[in-house]
């Protein structure tokens, strides 16, 4: 009887947690999606990020992000040419 009620309390504590990991992860679609608890990591890396990118600073998220996909896509552009180069002049 000691055994069953033991077991009892113990899946008790872990329906409780588990339900309060269920309730965060619900939170967090709610808003859409997962963000970090701790902004000032998230404004460092959009920081480090305007650095990064050229005309970067200032910008506001939305248009730094979209100047840094076209970045990748210029840099991208320029591997490819640099390949194309290399295998003319290279051998």
């Amino acid at each position: 009887m000691e055994q069953s009620l033991t077991s009892c309390k113990r899946s008790s504590k872990v329906a409780a947690i588990l339900s309060s990991k269920i309730r965060s992860r619900r939170q967090r679609h709610r808003r859409g999606v997962a963000v970090p608890s701790n902004n000032r990591s998230v404004e460092m890396k959009v920081r480090k990020l305007q650095r990064l990118i050229p005309g970067g600073e200032g910008l506001r998220p939305e248009l730094l992000f979209s100047r840094t996909a076209d970045y990748i896509s210029q840099l991208r552009l320029q591997v490819h040419v640099l390949q194309a180069l290399s295998k003319i002049y290279g051998r």
